[in-house]
């Protein structure tokens, strides 16, 4: 199995190599280390640089990590199972612990100092981090907090503002901020206690993700469903921001459209749970959110990104933002079946094998 990564890398979280974006997949291995000797389980990308856990339980930091840029830090040792990463906090799930440390404090050398926060986690846990015990962990103090409300929580997807929480038996719990109606209760309000999403009610789901301002799901039947901000498409809706720049493309202006403004179809905001549908009627497996954009697995083992593209988040080899759900070419003429993905701010990160 082999990890890509494409999207943002002004400070080398992406690997070697100039400039700020990277439109085409490429990929991510540990520097200096034989790639069949230590493997990369997990990506945990930050803004300025990314985590990787490895099988071994090290964890390996490369971009701008402890004051230095281009660092690549190597802290072995750790029997690290999962990572959260920030610009400030870095957080770090091991057998029977989780332990926070500022970015700040990492020396060069990979010498740790003493955690500023730590808890004793139960090493039978079978929860998805960030969910431990009763509760959850965040990347801000007081770093963990217990569920609001009695629930069997299966995972939970922590966005800008806001929590999207999979219960146990496929229903869909929001709360946090709803300016942008990322929390697809029908309206913008603010929730402080996990509620329900009634527009899916009856309608069991199995993955979860949130982006900056938006959400989404992914059925037990493969449908997706996205709500909350769409400026840049990252709902796979119309966007004006999108056909505005399309129009730009064209050399056309907007006083030569015919088309009413109001009558156009163009979706800001969607605070009601829209159903998504891939190209060929594919049915999704994985989902993932990043700030301005979504990516997806199919069963088959496709990847369809949509949104915002100024990094080349979007893996299609330039730099244009899309409003619809696009296959990534790359894979399937490299003969890879993709497995997982994981988005964060302006990056995308896959899990790929040799297609069968």
């Amino acid at each position: 199995m082999l990890w890509f990564g494409f999207g943002f890398r002004g400070f080398g979280q992406l690997g070697e190599g100039e400039g700020q974006t990277l439109p085409g997949p490429e990929p991510v291995q540990i520097r200096g280390s034989d790639p069949e000797q230590r493997k990369i389980l997990r990506a945990a990308p930050a803004w300025s640089y990314s985590a990787y856990v490895t099988d071994d339980g090290s964890l390996f930091l490369s971009g701008f990590v402890g004051g230095s840029p281009q660092q690549y830090l190597s802290l072995c040792g750790l029997d690290c199972q999962d990572v959260l990463s920030s610009e400030k906090y870095i957080i770090v799930l091991m057998k029977d612990r989780v332990e926070c440390w500022n970015t700040n404090s990492l020396h060069p050398d990979g010498t740790l100092p003493e955690p500023m926060w730590k808890m004793e986690v139960s090493p039978g846990d079978k929860a998805v981090f960030p969910l431990v015990g009763n509760g959850y962990v965040l990347l801000q103090p007081p770093f963990f907090r217990e569920l609001p409300v009695p629930v069997q929580a299966q995972r939970i997807a922590l966005g800008n503002e806001h929590i999207v929480l999979l219960t146990s038996d496929g229903k869909i719990m929001t709360w946090g901020a709803g300016r942008h109606g990322q929390l697809g209760h029908g309206d913008v309000e603010d929730v402080w206690e996990p509620r329900i999403v009634e527009a899916l009610h009856g309608i069991a789901m199995k993955e979860v993700a949130a982006g900056g301002w938006h959400s989404a799901s992914v059925s037990e039947g493969g449908d997706i469903y996205c709500w909350g901000w769409n400026e840049s498409g990252q709902l796979g809706l119309p966007s004006k921001t999108q056909a505005q720049e399309r129009m730009i493309l064209r050399d056309v202006s907007a006083e030569d459209e015919d088309e009413d403004e109001e009558d156009s179809g163009y979706i800001a905001v969607q605070s009601f749970p829209a159903l998504i549908d891939l190209p060929q009627e594919s049915e999704a497996s994985k989902i993932s959110c990043g700030s301005r954009h979504t990516a997806a697995v199919t069963c088959s083992g496709e990847l369809y990104t949509w949104g915002w593209g100024r990094y080349g988040q979007l893996g299609h080899g330039d730099i244009k933002s899309l409003d619809h759900p696009t296959r990534v070419n790359f894979f399937s003429q490299k003969k890879l079946c993709v497995i997982d993905v994981i988005c964060r701010h302006w990056n995308t990160y896959v899990l790929c094998q040799d297609a069968k």
